[in-house]
Protein backbone atom coordinates (compact mmCIF):
# COMPACT_ATOMS: atom_id res chain seq x y z
CA UNK A 1 0.00 0.00 0.00
CA UNK A 2 1.49 3.51 -0.93
CA UNK A 3 1.33 6.05 1.99
CA UNK A 4 -0.39 8.97 1.06
CA UNK A 5 1.68 12.04 0.22
CA UNK A 6 2.40 13.85 3.39
CA UNK A 7 1.26 17.89 2.61
CA UNK A 8 4.62 19.76 1.97
CA UNK A 9 5.28 22.35 4.83
CA UNK A 10 5.46 25.78 4.77
CA UNK A 11 9.60 26.14 6.11
CA UNK A 12 9.67 23.36 2.71
CA UNK A 13 8.60 26.03 0.19
CA UNK A 14 10.30 28.87 1.61
CA UNK A 15 13.75 26.48 1.11
CA UNK A 16 12.66 25.63 -2.48
CA UNK A 17 12.00 29.07 -2.96
CA UNK A 18 14.71 29.98 -1.49
CA UNK A 19 12.93 32.86 0.83
CA UNK A 20 12.37 33.30 4.51
CA UNK A 21 9.56 31.36 6.35
CA UNK A 22 7.80 34.97 6.95
CA UNK A 23 8.35 35.80 3.52
CA UNK A 24 7.04 32.68 2.34
CA UNK A 25 4.12 32.80 5.20
CA UNK A 26 3.37 36.29 3.47
CA UNK A 27 2.78 35.34 0.13
CA UNK A 28 0.62 32.72 1.17
CA UNK A 29 -1.46 34.78 3.12
CA UNK A 30 -1.87 37.58 0.90
CA UNK A 31 -0.40 39.95 3.46
CA UNK A 32 2.26 42.86 2.46
CA UNK A 33 5.95 43.04 1.89
CA UNK A 34 6.30 40.84 -0.66
CA UNK A 35 6.71 41.97 -4.27
CA UNK A 36 4.36 40.66 -6.88
CA UNK A 37 6.93 38.94 -8.72
CA UNK A 38 8.03 37.18 -5.79
CA UNK A 39 4.75 36.41 -4.37
CA UNK A 40 3.47 34.92 -8.21
CA UNK A 41 7.03 32.77 -8.12
CA UNK A 42 6.17 31.28 -3.87
CA UNK A 43 2.62 30.72 -4.85
CA UNK A 44 3.70 28.47 -7.97
CA UNK A 45 6.25 26.74 -6.22
CA UNK A 46 3.68 25.73 -3.61
CA UNK A 47 1.00 24.77 -6.19
CA UNK A 48 3.55 22.21 -7.75
CA UNK A 49 4.39 20.59 -4.55
CA UNK A 50 1.02 20.60 -3.78
CA UNK A 51 0.90 22.44 -1.10
CA UNK A 52 -2.45 23.22 1.23
CA UNK A 53 -2.94 25.55 3.55
CA UNK A 54 -3.90 25.84 7.16
CA UNK A 55 -6.82 27.65 6.92
CA UNK A 56 -7.32 27.70 10.72
CA UNK A 57 -3.27 29.06 11.28
CA UNK A 58 -3.60 31.33 8.92
CA UNK A 59 -6.62 33.34 11.19
CA UNK A 60 -4.76 32.80 13.78
CA UNK A 61 -1.50 34.46 12.60
CA UNK A 62 -3.17 36.91 11.45
CA UNK A 63 -3.78 36.48 7.87
CA UNK A 64 -6.68 35.62 5.43
CA UNK A 65 -8.17 32.09 5.40
CA UNK A 66 -9.57 33.17 1.68
CA UNK A 67 -12.75 31.78 2.42
CA UNK A 68 -16.13 33.40 3.44
CA UNK A 69 -19.03 31.94 5.35
CA UNK A 70 -22.51 31.23 4.01
CA UNK A 71 -25.49 30.33 6.59
CA UNK A 72 -28.53 30.00 5.25
CA UNK A 73 -31.59 27.43 4.59
CA UNK A 74 -31.44 25.83 1.23
CA UNK A 75 -34.75 24.06 1.46
CA UNK A 76 -35.83 26.79 -1.45
CA UNK A 77 -34.55 27.83 -4.90
CA UNK A 78 -34.38 31.08 -4.24
CA UNK A 79 -31.83 30.12 -1.33
CA UNK A 80 -29.81 27.56 -3.92
CA UNK A 81 -30.02 30.03 -6.34
CA UNK A 82 -28.40 32.82 -4.51
CA UNK A 83 -25.75 30.24 -2.47
CA UNK A 84 -24.56 29.24 -6.03
CA UNK A 85 -24.29 33.13 -7.31
CA UNK A 86 -22.19 33.51 -4.04
CA UNK A 87 -20.17 30.51 -4.72
CA UNK A 88 -19.73 32.09 -8.23
CA UNK A 89 -18.86 36.21 -7.21
CA UNK A 90 -16.57 34.50 -4.22
CA UNK A 91 -14.03 32.46 -6.86
CA UNK A 92 -13.46 35.52 -9.26
CA UNK A 93 -11.98 37.30 -5.70
CA UNK A 94 -10.10 33.93 -5.44
CA UNK A 95 -12.07 32.93 -2.40
CA UNK A 96 -13.78 29.50 -1.41
CA UNK A 97 -17.18 29.05 0.19
CA UNK A 98 -18.33 27.40 3.42
CA UNK A 99 -21.77 27.15 3.49
CA UNK A 100 -24.18 25.61 6.39
CA UNK A 101 -27.70 25.38 5.74
CA UNK A 102 -29.94 25.03 8.06
CA UNK A 103 -32.44 22.99 8.54
CA UNK A 104 -36.26 22.94 8.05
CA UNK A 105 -36.66 23.04 11.86
CA UNK A 106 -33.29 24.95 13.09
CA UNK A 107 -33.67 28.12 13.87
CA UNK A 108 -29.90 29.16 14.56
CA UNK A 109 -26.95 26.92 13.91
CA UNK A 110 -25.13 25.02 17.46
CA UNK A 111 -22.61 26.63 19.11
CA UNK A 112 -19.95 24.76 17.33
CA UNK A 113 -20.82 25.67 14.11
CA UNK A 114 -20.06 29.23 15.44
CA UNK A 115 -17.21 28.49 16.93
CA UNK A 116 -16.05 26.35 13.56
CA UNK A 117 -17.13 29.64 11.39
CA UNK A 118 -14.93 32.22 13.94
CA UNK A 119 -11.90 30.10 13.21
CA UNK A 120 -12.00 29.60 9.69
CA UNK A 121 -13.63 32.16 7.47
CA UNK A 122 -12.92 36.05 6.89
CA UNK A 123 -16.39 36.87 7.00
CA UNK A 124 -20.10 35.46 6.76
CA UNK A 125 -22.63 36.21 4.14
CA UNK A 126 -26.26 35.01 6.01
CA UNK A 127 -29.10 34.34 3.77
CA UNK A 128 -32.15 36.08 6.18
CA UNK A 129 -34.73 35.12 7.34
CA UNK A 130 -34.81 33.05 9.86
CA UNK A 131 -33.69 33.75 14.15
CA UNK A 132 -30.15 35.95 13.88
CA UNK A 133 -29.38 36.76 17.17
CA UNK A 134 -26.70 34.92 17.46
CA UNK A 135 -24.90 37.09 14.81
CA UNK A 136 -23.93 39.17 17.97
CA UNK A 137 -21.57 36.32 18.52
CA UNK A 138 -19.74 36.60 14.88
CA UNK A 139 -19.50 39.98 15.25
CA UNK A 140 -17.86 39.70 18.34
CA UNK A 141 -15.43 37.91 17.24
CA UNK A 142 -14.61 40.98 14.79
CA UNK A 143 -15.92 38.88 11.66
CA UNK A 144 -17.67 41.21 8.86
CA UNK A 145 -21.50 39.96 7.99
CA UNK A 146 -23.41 41.19 4.99
CA UNK A 147 -27.18 39.70 5.03
CA UNK A 148 -29.08 39.07 1.79
CA UNK A 149 -33.06 40.03 2.57
CA UNK A 150 -34.61 41.82 5.14
CA UNK A 151 -34.25 41.23 8.74
CA UNK A 152 -35.65 43.51 12.34
CA UNK A 153 -32.98 45.62 13.26
CA UNK A 154 -29.99 43.83 12.28
CA UNK A 155 -26.77 46.38 12.24
CA UNK A 156 -24.96 44.67 9.32
CA UNK A 157 -25.10 45.53 5.84
CA UNK A 158 -27.86 44.02 3.94
CA UNK A 159 -28.79 43.18 -0.34
CA UNK A 160 -32.47 42.92 -0.87
CA UNK A 161 -34.58 43.59 -4.15
CA UNK A 162 -37.36 46.51 -4.41
CA UNK A 163 -40.11 43.77 -3.42
CA UNK A 164 -42.41 46.60 -3.36
CA UNK A 165 -42.35 47.95 -6.84
CA UNK A 166 -41.80 44.46 -8.12
CA UNK A 167 -45.16 43.35 -6.49
CA UNK A 168 -46.24 46.28 -8.04
CA UNK A 169 -45.43 45.35 -11.70
CA UNK A 170 -46.72 42.11 -11.58
CA UNK A 171 -49.99 43.76 -10.31
CA UNK A 172 -50.39 45.98 -12.99
CA UNK A 173 -49.11 43.76 -15.97
CA UNK A 174 -52.25 42.04 -15.67
CA UNK A 175 -54.60 44.89 -15.08
CA UNK A 176 -53.27 45.50 -18.80
CA UNK A 177 -54.13 42.40 -19.96
CA UNK A 178 -57.67 43.18 -18.92
CA UNK A 179 -57.98 41.48 -15.47
CA UNK A 180 -59.82 43.60 -12.79
CA UNK A 181 -60.93 40.05 -10.50
CA UNK A 182 -57.02 39.07 -9.24
CA UNK A 183 -56.49 36.72 -6.75
CA UNK A 184 -53.30 36.95 -4.72
CA UNK A 185 -51.52 34.24 -2.55
CA UNK A 186 -49.57 35.68 0.07
CA UNK A 187 -46.10 34.72 1.99
CA UNK A 188 -45.33 34.35 5.29
CA UNK A 189 -46.01 37.08 6.89
CA UNK A 190 -43.70 37.30 9.58
CA UNK A 191 -41.70 38.41 6.71
CA UNK A 192 -41.02 42.02 5.73
CA UNK A 193 -40.51 41.09 1.94
CA UNK A 194 -43.96 39.08 2.26
CA UNK A 195 -45.50 42.31 3.49
CA UNK A 196 -44.27 44.90 1.13
CA UNK A 197 -45.75 42.52 -1.40
CA UNK A 198 -49.06 42.27 -0.07
CA UNK A 199 -48.95 46.14 0.77
CA UNK A 200 -48.08 46.83 -2.77
CA UNK A 201 -50.89 44.10 -4.42
CA UNK A 202 -53.76 46.05 -2.12
CA UNK A 203 -52.07 49.65 -2.98
CA UNK A 204 -52.20 48.45 -7.01
CA UNK A 205 -56.25 47.49 -6.28
CA UNK A 206 -56.90 50.70 -4.91
CA UNK A 207 -55.22 52.65 -7.57
CA UNK A 208 -56.14 50.89 -10.78
CA UNK A 209 -59.68 50.47 -9.23
CA UNK A 210 -59.44 46.39 -9.15
CA UNK A 211 -62.21 44.40 -7.73
CA UNK A 212 -60.96 44.90 -3.51
CA UNK A 213 -62.79 41.88 -2.62
CA UNK A 214 -61.14 40.31 0.90
CA UNK A 215 -61.69 37.08 -0.18
CA UNK A 216 -59.62 36.98 -2.94
CA UNK A 217 -56.32 37.61 -0.38
CA UNK A 218 -55.23 34.28 0.91
CA UNK A 219 -52.03 33.09 2.24
CA UNK A 220 -49.34 30.42 0.82
CA UNK A 221 -46.41 31.14 3.06
CA UNK A 222 -44.27 30.98 -0.08
CA UNK A 223 -44.39 27.61 0.11
CA UNK A 224 -45.57 25.17 -3.18
CA UNK A 225 -47.66 22.99 -1.17
CA UNK A 226 -48.86 26.34 0.25
CA UNK A 227 -49.72 27.78 -3.10
CA UNK A 228 -51.94 24.76 -4.28
CA UNK A 229 -53.98 24.68 -1.36
CA UNK A 230 -54.67 29.27 -1.42
CA UNK A 231 -55.46 28.36 -5.07
CA UNK A 232 -57.85 25.58 -4.31
CA UNK A 233 -59.87 28.22 -1.99
CA UNK A 234 -59.81 30.73 -4.65
CA UNK A 235 -61.17 28.86 -7.53
CA UNK A 236 -63.76 27.67 -5.19
CA UNK A 237 -65.00 31.04 -4.47
CA UNK A 238 -68.55 32.26 -6.36
CA UNK A 239 -66.83 34.47 -8.29
CA UNK A 240 -62.89 32.92 -8.56
CA UNK A 241 -60.59 35.00 -10.02
CA UNK A 242 -59.09 35.12 -13.31
CA UNK A 243 -55.76 35.98 -12.01
CA UNK A 244 -54.08 35.07 -9.60
CA UNK A 245 -50.60 36.87 -8.53
CA UNK A 246 -48.84 34.19 -5.99
CA UNK A 247 -45.82 36.12 -3.76
CA UNK A 248 -43.00 33.66 -5.09
CA UNK A 249 -42.46 31.42 -7.64
CA UNK A 250 -43.04 28.07 -5.41
CA UNK A 251 -46.39 29.23 -4.71
CA UNK A 252 -47.10 29.88 -8.50
CA UNK A 253 -46.14 26.50 -9.30
CA UNK A 254 -48.38 24.82 -6.61
CA UNK A 255 -50.86 27.26 -7.86
CA UNK A 256 -50.39 25.82 -11.23
CA UNK A 257 -50.92 22.52 -10.04
CA UNK A 258 -54.52 22.80 -8.56
CA UNK A 259 -55.80 24.92 -11.39
CA UNK A 260 -54.92 21.85 -13.50
CA UNK A 261 -56.08 19.41 -10.57
CA UNK A 262 -59.41 21.88 -11.12
CA UNK A 263 -59.80 20.75 -14.77
CA UNK A 264 -58.81 24.11 -15.81
CA UNK A 265 -55.39 25.27 -17.61
CA UNK A 266 -53.20 28.37 -17.45
CA UNK A 267 -53.36 30.83 -18.71
CA UNK A 268 -56.05 29.72 -21.19
CA UNK A 269 -58.77 29.45 -17.51
CA UNK A 270 -56.77 31.56 -15.34
CA UNK A 271 -53.44 33.56 -15.35
CA UNK A 272 -50.36 33.41 -13.16
CA UNK A 273 -47.45 35.67 -12.06
CA UNK A 274 -45.10 34.63 -9.39
CA UNK A 275 -41.77 36.47 -7.75
CA UNK A 276 -38.30 35.62 -7.54
CA UNK A 277 -37.57 33.98 -11.20
CA UNK A 278 -35.80 30.96 -9.34
CA UNK A 279 -33.88 28.94 -12.25
CA UNK A 280 -37.15 26.26 -12.48
CA UNK A 281 -39.12 29.33 -13.68
CA UNK A 282 -38.75 28.96 -17.28
CA UNK A 283 -38.55 25.31 -17.41
CA UNK A 284 -42.24 24.50 -15.88
CA UNK A 285 -45.37 24.28 -18.28
CA UNK A 286 -46.60 26.94 -19.15
CA UNK A 287 -43.25 28.65 -18.58
CA UNK A 288 -43.86 31.30 -15.55
CA UNK A 289 -44.20 34.85 -16.20
CA UNK A 290 -42.74 36.17 -12.56
CA UNK A 291 -40.93 39.06 -11.18
CA UNK A 292 -37.41 38.60 -11.41
CA UNK A 293 -35.34 39.00 -8.42
CA UNK A 294 -31.49 39.83 -9.85
CA UNK A 295 -29.85 37.19 -7.54
CA UNK A 296 -27.15 36.81 -9.42
CA UNK A 297 -26.34 40.46 -8.91
CA UNK A 298 -28.03 40.29 -5.27
CA UNK A 299 -24.83 37.69 -4.65
CA UNK A 300 -22.37 39.41 -6.37
CA UNK A 301 -22.89 42.80 -3.93
CA UNK A 302 -23.13 40.34 -1.04
CA UNK A 303 -19.67 39.18 -1.87
CA UNK A 304 -18.34 42.67 -2.88
CA UNK A 305 -19.52 44.03 -0.03
CA UNK A 306 -18.15 41.72 1.87
CA UNK A 307 -14.21 41.41 0.30
CA UNK A 308 -14.82 45.86 1.05
CA UNK A 309 -15.17 45.00 4.86
CA UNK A 310 -12.59 42.34 5.03
CA UNK A 311 -10.11 44.79 3.75
CA UNK A 312 -11.33 47.46 5.90
CA UNK A 313 -13.35 49.34 3.94
CA UNK A 314 -16.86 51.02 5.43
CA UNK A 315 -19.51 49.37 2.70
CA UNK A 316 -21.49 51.87 0.36
CA UNK A 317 -24.41 51.59 2.28
CA UNK A 318 -26.02 50.27 5.37
CA UNK A 319 -29.25 48.56 2.40
CA UNK A 320 -28.65 48.38 -0.78
CA UNK A 321 -31.71 47.68 -2.71
CA UNK A 322 -31.47 46.15 -6.27
CA UNK A 323 -34.66 46.33 -8.93
CA UNK A 324 -37.02 43.75 -9.78
CA UNK A 325 -37.94 43.60 -13.24
CA UNK A 326 -41.40 41.79 -14.72
CA UNK A 327 -40.51 39.08 -16.90
CA UNK A 328 -43.48 38.01 -19.44
CA UNK A 329 -43.81 34.36 -20.40
CA UNK A 330 -46.19 31.84 -21.38
CA UNK A 331 -48.44 32.05 -17.86
CA UNK A 332 -50.54 34.98 -18.27
CA UNK A 333 -52.82 35.62 -21.05
CA UNK A 334 -55.18 38.98 -22.04
CA UNK A 335 -58.35 38.71 -20.50
CA UNK A 336 -59.99 39.50 -24.44
CA UNK A 337 -57.92 36.87 -25.95
CA UNK A 338 -58.82 34.14 -23.70
CA UNK A 339 -62.51 34.95 -24.53
CA UNK A 340 -61.65 34.74 -28.02
CA UNK A 341 -60.06 31.57 -27.48
CA UNK A 342 -63.22 29.90 -25.82
CA UNK A 343 -65.22 31.23 -28.67
CA UNK A 344 -63.18 29.64 -30.88
CA UNK A 345 -63.22 26.55 -28.81
CA UNK A 346 -66.87 25.80 -28.75
CA UNK A 347 -67.62 27.02 -32.90
CA UNK A 348 -64.97 23.91 -33.20
CA UNK A 349 -67.15 21.87 -31.18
Amino acid sequence: MNPKKKNPTLAEIAKVAGVSLMTASRAVNNQPGVSAEKRDEILRIAEDMGYVANRVAQRLSGGRSKVIGVIAQLHSLYTSDLVLGIGSAARTVDYEMLVYSLSDTERRPPGAIIDLLRQIVDGVIVILPFQSDYLSQLMAADLPIVTIDEGQDLPFPKIVADNYQGARLAVEHLAQLGHSRIGFIGGNVMLESARDRARAFTDMQAQLGLDLDPALIVNGNFMQQGGFEAALELLRLPFPPTAIFAANDMSAIGAMSAIRVSGKTVPNDISIVGFDDVSVAEHVHPQLTTIRQPLAQMARSAVNTLMAMISGIDPPASRIVLPADLVIRESTMALQMRKQTAVAAVARS
